[in-house]
């Protein structure tokens, strides 16, 4: 047989097995309701307290003590802090550092959001500003006329001018992009876990020493990788596509258009990413002779990939538009859980998506031939667990 053919038959017995066994079709089904709950409350998910971030600059330091009482009397959290000149603020305001960047004199402050600014803190400011002209009106007018006085008061606000357009279907995206996120994370810690736990099943009950009297090590283990790959492809299109039905249907979506993209996103990511942790997975359970060893040897893994999951939902929901996130974006262990997420909130250019795939790519040619190697030294060891170290060096 030719090599392809090889790994196709191996792939195959991998999709027959998988997809007929009860835990797919359970896990399946679990996920699917996990999704269904996660879009009908997302309204409550989002509603936590969060801090206001707010920058002064020039003569609008002097309101810090009073901007800090005034927005916790309208239960709001504010941090506050000094910004040297109204540049750097507004860099700030870019990169997600602040939320608003305020300028100005006390009686005439104007504020510098991203988007949009709160309406609390739009509150606040409005009311440190009124104060400051009624007192330098009564400072002025040795006999006031009440109405002339509250009158000018009630003009006074705060000058707002956004540095972009707000986007009126951010919360939606928001929620596709934490979404696509937490089923990337799943799907492949579970497959990549699955290879792990093949491999030292195979090698555990002396199959793979058959197996290998007929086929490469590279075949097998590429057969193995592909065919797992597949279940989980299928079973992400599955719970996605259900959910993305679901939530157009049920007016939660009104953009089905991005969510169909960011669907298709998810799977593409969701494809270098196994292919990128998947080889990984397999070197490392090549190691061990035991199913009882297998989570220790797949903790360094598995650590990352929580990593990127931890740092998908805080970046994403905070700070989409960093430099952090960017660049955490980009990095080949990080990509498959940033970019699909920053693809569906549309702050991910071009070329970051380019200069992403293309690492991904390089990367998993340089530890496919890597976990290759280790693999073929590896899977016909037993006894005690093989460090790495050791591992390598023969490799």
């Amino acid at each position: 047989m030719t090599a392809q053919r090889t790994v196709w038959l191996v792939a195959r017995r991998e999709l027959r097995t998988r997809l007929r066994a009860r835990s797919f079709l359970v896990g399946t089904a679990v996920s699917i309701a996990i999704l269904v709950g996660f879009v009908l409350m997302q309204s409550t998910l989002f509603g936590g307290e969060r801090i206001t971030r707010v920058g002064l600059s020039g003569q609008a330091a002097a309101i810090s003590a009073p901007l800090s009482a005034q927005a916790r009397s309208l239960g709001l959290d504010v941090q506050v802090s000094t910004v040297r000149d109204a540049a750097a603020g507004e860099a700030a305001v870019l990169d997600g550092d602040l939320d608003a960047l305020v300028t100005g004199t006390p009686a005439a402050l104007h504020v510098v959001v991203d988007e949009t600014l709160d309406e609390n803190l739009r509150r606040a400011l409005n009311i440190l500003v009124q104060e400051e002209v009624l007192r330098a009106q009564l400072a002025a007018i040795e006999e006031l006329d009440p109405d002339q006085v509250l009158g000018t008061v009630a003009d006074a606000t705060v000058d707002v001018r956004s540095l972009r357009a707000p986007d009126p279907t951010h919360d939606e995206r928001l929620a596709m992009a934490l979404v696509i996120v937490a089923l990337l994370y799943l799907s492949l810690l579970l497959y990549g876990t699955m290879v792990a736990q093949g491999v030292v099943e195979e090698k555990s009950s002396r199959v793979v020493e058959i197996l290998l009297a007929t086929v490469r090590p590279w075949e097998l283990l590429a057969g193995k990788v592909v065919g797992l790959g597949l279940v989980g492809l299928a079973q992400l299109t599955v719970v996605g596509g259900v959910g993305v039905v679901l939530a157009v249907v049920t007016d939660v979506i009104t953009i089905p258009g991005v969510a169909a993209g960011t669907l298709l996103w998810g799977v593409l990511w969701y494809l270098l990413g196994y292919l990128f942790y998947a080889t990984v997975f397999a070197a490392a359970g090549s190691l061990v002779s035991r199913q009882e060893e297998t989570q220790s040897v797949l903790l360094p893994v598995t650590s990352v990939l929580v990593l990127a999951f931890v740092l998908g939902f805080g970046l994403l929901s905070r700070i989409p538009n960093s430099s952090a996130t960017t660049v955490l974006s980009i990095l080949p262990p990080f990509a498959p859980i940033l970019m699909p997420g920053r693809l569906a909130l549309g702050t991910a250019t071009a070329w970051d998506v380019t200069l992403a795939v293309v690492l991904m790519l390089l990367s998993i040619a340089a530890l496919t031939w890597l976990a290759g190697r280790i693999y073929a030294r590896a899977v016909l060891r037993t006894g005690p667990r093989l460090p790495l170290r050791e591992a390598l060096r023969k490799a």
